[in-house]
């Protein structure tokens, strides 16, 4: 059995609305809602039928509760998931007219933050991803780091989303340089164009080319609406996303990572090696079922991915 081990955050999104236009002051409403990104992508892995287990801290508190009960009710295993008695992190996330979402975090002294080294994984463990908050904030980001280096030298496949969080990172260009030094041990990347852009940015800026000059076999590009772009060695490939009415746009990214790795489960291709070996048409054929995941995604509020019965099949 093939099984993916995806390592970081979960917290809570509290969700508000636009305010709407008034000459008296109005306060949205607040609508609390599991996420965090490695969660969603644990979360879209589960639902979609791979064997996937999470990698984190989570408080004993009511929210953290929640968030356990959720990772079972869709299939994700909870033996990795370390119990602590810190809070639950929160993310304010109000939501634009344009369906966009924006954050805000409450993250000091947090359960996440501080997990500790889980150890080597099991032998059945094929793939291992991280991203997002827990590799942006300390303790836990060098312990995830740390994870991260072991499982490429044990030969797992080993995939990364950073999912940009900049109002977190008090030192960008030591992350940028930080996250560059990361990819001689990672086999895929995916970001959104903000993050490509971000990431770009001082004198420690790296784009996917660089990546893949460092050892990284596929990068792959969201760019919202645009769909997804994918560089490899042999080039960059482009496919469009469906047209879809969107309620927001809270966990879409997350969705796509999710299912990447699945699709990348479902070809048998959970290693370096074979994930080498995919031509264009494979990540094209990849890239086209992450957006219509991320479709559905986006198509209802917050981040609520579907299950393998809402797509027909792979």
């Amino acid at each position: 059995m093939r099984e993916i081990v995806v390592c970081g955050e979960s917290l809570v999104d509290v969700v508000a609305t636009a305010a709407p236009n008034s000459d008296a002051p109005t306060l949205p409403a607040l609508q609390p809602a599991l996420g965090g990104g490695p969660f969603n992508v644990a979360i879209t892995l589960g639902r979609l039928g791979s064997a996937v287990s999470f990698c984190s801290a989570v408080s004993t508190d009511d929210y953290g509760e929640a968030i356990v009960s959720a990772l079972r009710h869709s299939g994700v295993g909870s033996t990795l998931v370390q119990r602590r008695g810190e809070p639950t992190s929160l993310a304010l996330a109000t939501i634009g007219t344009d369906g966009v979402a924006h954050y805000s975090f409450y993250l000091e002294g947090t359960a996440d933050r501080l997990v500790t080294d889980p150890g080597p994984f099991a032998p059945t463990v094929s793939a291992v991803c991280f991203g997002t908050l827990s590799l942006a904030l300390e303790p836990g980001a060098s312990v995830y780091e740390t994870v991260l280096r072991r499982c490429h030298a044990e030969g797992r496949l080993v995939v990364c989303d950073p999912n940009i969080r900049s109002a977190v990172i008090a030192d960008p260009d030591a992350y940028r340089r930080r996250f560059a030094s990361w990819m001689e041990s990672v086999d895929v990347v995916k970001l959104s164009d903000e993050d490509a852009a971000w990431l770009a940015l001082g004198p420690y800026g790296s784009r996917a080319a660089d990546w893949i000059g460092a050892g990284v076999t596929a990068v792959l590009t969201t760019a919202g609406a645009d769909g997804i772009h994918v560089t490899t060695a042999g080039g960059v490939s482009h496919v469009p996303a469906p047209r879809v009415t969107v309620a927001d746009t809270i966990g879409a990214g997350d969705a796509i990572m999710g299912a990447v790795l699945h699709q990348l489960d479902h070809l048998g291709a959970l290693s370096s090696a074979a994930v080498g070996e995919l031509d264009a048409d494979r990540w094209r054929q990849i890239a086209a079922f992450a957006v219509s995941v991320a479709g559905i995604t986006v198509s209802r509020p917050g981040a609520d991915p579907p299950w393998a019965s809402e797509l027909g099949g792979d």
